[in-house]
C-alpha cells in the first residue's frame, strides 16, 4: 500500500490510570501482554504500512513511549481533552497530505493486521469521506452503538451513558477504529465542540458531521468482539494476556 495513498495515526497519550497498579506507573500503551508493551501488538498488525507512515500521538510519559518506539514519527498531545483533540494533534505533522488518514487505538493489541486492511480496503472501494470499523457482539461492552437508518444507512453514534433503552439493545458496536479523507477531517475536528459532560473534543461527533455536510459515511463491520477490546483495567489487560497467549501456541 502505497505511503502517498494511506498514513495511520495510532493514539498513545492516555495515562491508564485504573492500570497504575503499585509500583508501575507506566504510560498504559507500554503495558506488557504476553511479553511485548500493548504498543508493540498494534504497531505489527499496521507493518502493512511504513514505520514513517504511522504517526504516534504522544502525551503522558511521552520520552519513555518515544524512547521504546524512536523510529515513528511523534504528534504530542499536551493535555488531554479527548480523541478528537487527540487527533488534532497529528495535523502539523501531516500538514500538506492529501491522502486518506486511518486513526487507531495503542491500547488495542488484538486487532488483526487483516482487520485494519478490510477497513481501508471498504473505504476506498465505498468512495466514502469516513468509514467507520464495527462489531456486533451480544458482550454488554460500554461501546457506543451504531445507528442506522432503516435503510440501513449508518445515522450516528450514540456512547453507551447517553443511550435509551431501545439503543442500548444495538448489538453493533463502534470499535473506535475510523479512515477518513484527509483534508477533510481537519475541518471535521475543527468544528467539535465539548458539549458533553467530560468537556472533551469526541472523534465520535466527527461522523455526523460529515453527514451533515452531505458527505459519504461508511461502515465496515469485520470487528470480532475480540479485536475491539481496549485496556483499561487490570482484569482487562490478564484477558487480553489470556487471549494472545492463546493465538500464539
Amino acid at each position: 500500500m502505497s505511503s502517498s495513498t494511506v498514513k495511520a495515526i495510532v493514539l498513545c497519550a492516555g495515562k491508564g490510570t485504573r492500570l497504575q497498579s503499585e509500583g508501575c506507573h507506566l504510560p498504559k500503551v507500554l503495558r506488557q501482554a504476553n511479553g511485548r508493551p500493548l504498543l508493540s501488538h498494534v504497531l505489527e498488525a499496521l507493518s502493512f504500512l511504513p514505520q514513517e507512515d504511522v504517526m504516534l500521538i504522544v502525551g503522558y510519559q511521552r520520552e519513555e513511549v518515544m524512547r521504546a518506539f524512536p523510529n515513528y514519527p511523534v504528534g504530542v498531545q499536551e493535555e488531554q481533552l479527548g480523541t478528537g483533540h487527540a487527533v488534532l494533534s497529528a495535523k502539523e505533522g501531516l500538514k500538506g497530505f492529501d491522502g486518506h488518514v486511518l486513526v487507531c487505538c495503542g491500547d488495542m493489541p488484538l486487532m488483526k493486521r487483516s482487520t485494519y486492511q478490510s477497513l481501508v480496503a471498504a473505504h476506498m472501494r465505498e468512495g466514502n469521506a469516513c468509514t467507520i470499523l464495527s462489531g456486533v457482539t451480544e458482550r454488554a461492552l460500554p461501546y457506543g452503538r451504531i445507528v442506522r437508518d432503516e435503510g440501513k444507512h449508518f445515522r450516528r453514534i450514540v456512547e453507551d451513558r447517553d443511550c435509551t433503552p431501545e439503543e442500548k439493545s444495538i448489538t453493533e458496536l463502534n470499535a473506535g477504529v475510523y479512515v477518513f479523507e484527509g483534508q477533510k477531517l481537519w475541518r471535521a475536528l475543527e468544528s467539535l465542540r465539548p458539549d458533553n459532560a467530560q468537556g472533551e473534543y469526541y472523534l465520535t461527533d466527527a461522523p455526523a458531521w460529515f453527514l451533515a455536510q452531505g458527505e459519504k459515511v461508511g461502515v465496515c463491520s469485520t470487528c470480532s468482539s475480540n479485536e475491539m477490546m481496549g485496556v483499561n483495567t487490570l482484569e482487562q489487560l490478564q484477558r487480553v494476556e489470556d487471549i494472545l497467549k492463546g493465538r500464539s501456541l
